[in-house]
């Protein structure tokens, strides 16, 4: 029997026909391949520039969702061609879809009970951008992770924390969430002088400083507020600024630094107090 299917194969090997349906096969699978990447391309292209339209209409409250359901959809459309092109390169391979399929469906039964986690992840995940809990570029905090959110997956959720570190979190596990990225945080800084100083000299002097701040995470103008609080030997005056949230300590640095020197320049004192 052995030798029988030796000699087959190799009178199928020898003849032209057999080599000729090869090479089609092959030419069809590559073609299958690069048609399936070039409709991912031109799929990826088309949500992008839908998802950029959508940016610049709609209201900044919205853009956090919109980015990440492009972001979505993009992984979606990739899942769903590359499972078809796997399909029809099964199929050209010469291998029957329909038990496949059909197996397919009597395994996946049998996977699902063992398989809710990943139901689990899937349905979170739908709930996560639906309800706009979170979005693309937010930093957030769940469980032990801290971070910005840098993608957001059918299954999981990848968080890099600000020393870099990587953290992907199965969707079903984030069920509480911190999100620092919906409002705009406030710093204060506080400015103390003494009773003899000249009050209208320095807020000019202090006002002049807060208009001229530039930093990329300030939201806004400084506001000065005035005078604070009176103590013992000192006139405590207050200024706010609006930053990007998770940036106070950044931005509270910078400040001290400019209204230090600004007032060095001027031959005044500064007491910086938390």
């Amino acid at each position: 029997m052995w030798k029988e299917w030796i000699n087959n194969v190799t009178s199928n090997i020898v003849i032209d026909e057999f080599w000729s349906q090869f090479s089609i096969s092959v030419l069809r699978i590559l073609l299958l391949i690069v048609i399936g990447r070039l409709l991912a391309w031109i799929l990826h292209k088309s949500i992008n520039k839908i998802v950029l339209e959508q940016l610049n209409v709609r209201h900044a409250s919205q853009k956090r969702r919109i980015t990440t359901i492009g972001k979505l959809l993009n992984n979606m459309v990739s899942y769903t061609i590359y499972f078809i092109i796997g399909l029809l390169v099964l199929s050209e391979l010469g291998i029957s879809l329909g038990p496949l399929i059909a197996g397919a469906g009597i395994a996946g039964i049998a996977i699902g009970f063992g398989a809710q986690s990943l139901v689990k992840d899937v349905i979170t995940g739908f709930f996560i951008v639906l309800e706009d809990q979170f979005a693309v570029g937010d930093m957030i905090s769940t469980g032990k992770f801290k971070g910005k959110v840098e993608v957001i997956g059918l299954r999981t959720t990848r968080i890099v924390n600000e020393k870099g570190e990587v953290h992907i979190v199965p969707n079903s596990l984030i069920t509480e969430v911190t999100n620092f990225s919906l409002h705009a945080a406030t710093v204060s800084l506080d400015i103390a002088i003494a009773y003899q100083s000249n009050l209208r000299y320095i807020m000019q002097i202090v006002k002049q400083c807060a208009e001229t701040l530039e930093h990329e995470k300030i939201i806004g103008q400084p506001t000065v507020l005035g005078i604070q609080q009176f103590d013992k030997d000192e006139i405590v005056m207050r200024i706010e600024v609006q930053c990007e949230a998770t940036y106070e300590d950044t931005v509270k640095r910078y400040m001290n630094e400019r209204f230090k020197l600004t007032l060095e320049e001027h031959s005044l004192q500064m007491n910086e107090q938390s």
